[in-house]
């Protein structure tokens, strides 16, 4: 940044301060469009919108901008919007023509950031949010269940709690079971159901194997 006129500094300075990493690969949003955001969120101005909900339709949002936080290949605005007198996030993606109104404002009990994103993308969008305590330290699952799709928290050295969400409970079952770690489902019952229903599965699979002529031996490579 040292070698960047003054007012590029600031950009990019502002940019830095009022972002929050997840994790994940570089945004795909215009540049552009972030340094504005950012400014408004260091200079606590207002800003005004379009925003493309899920279905389409197009809304104007004016917001009081907190943070920038990525993860995945997207990039989210958590701000509180004016008009609904509530925290919201907003995909920079959907964001169409963003631009500063000249009003200044005093943030009133922002959230924190990255919490907020992560709860919003993770688990509020889906039917079923899972609560699953995984035999594991909260590093190695972290690993597998990165924040776009899972929030971790060590409970001790060797275990975790894991709350993840998905329309159909069935996929949570797998993707904790190949996790190759002992697991308890706290929550809710349908993932109970599933994980069940899966034990089942493989165990019908095991004994059908078992009795397969050959099967478990390793006959190595053909000389």
């Amino acid at each position: 940044e040292r070698i960047l006129p003054a007012r590029l500094r600031q950009r990019a300075a502002a940019l830095r301060s009022t972002t929050v990493a997840l994790t994940g690969s570089p945004p795909t949003v215009d540049p552009g469009a972030l340094t504005l955001i950012a400014e408004a969120c260091q200079s606590q101005q207002r800003l005004t919108f379009g925003y493309r909900d899920r279905d389409g339709s197009t809304t104007t949002r004016t917001v009081e901008p907190h943070r920038l936080v990525h993860t995945g290949r997207r990039w989210y605005l958590v701000a509180r919007d004016v008009d609904r007198d509530a925290w919201r996030t907003f995909r920079a993606d959907r964001l169409d023509q963003p631009k500063t109104i000249g009003i200044r404002f005093r943030p009133l009990d922002p959230p924190d950031a990255a919490a907020f994103v992560a709860d919003a993308t993770t688990t509020a969008p889906y039917r079923y949010q899972a609560r699953v305590r995984i035999h594991a330290p909260a590093g190695v699952v972290a690993e597998r269940f990165p924040p776009s799709i899972g929030v971790v928290e060590a409970v001790d050295a060797d275990s975790c709690l894991l709350v993840t969400g998905a329309d159909n409970p069935a996929v949570i079952a797998m993707h904790v079971a190949v996790l190759g770690h002992d697991f308890t489902v706290l929550a809710p019952p349908e993932l109970i159901d599933e994980v069940g229903v899966l034990a089942r599965r493989l165990g019908t699979a095991h004994k059908a194997s078992s009795g397969t002529p050959g099967a478990g031996r390793d006959y190595g490579s053909a000389a």
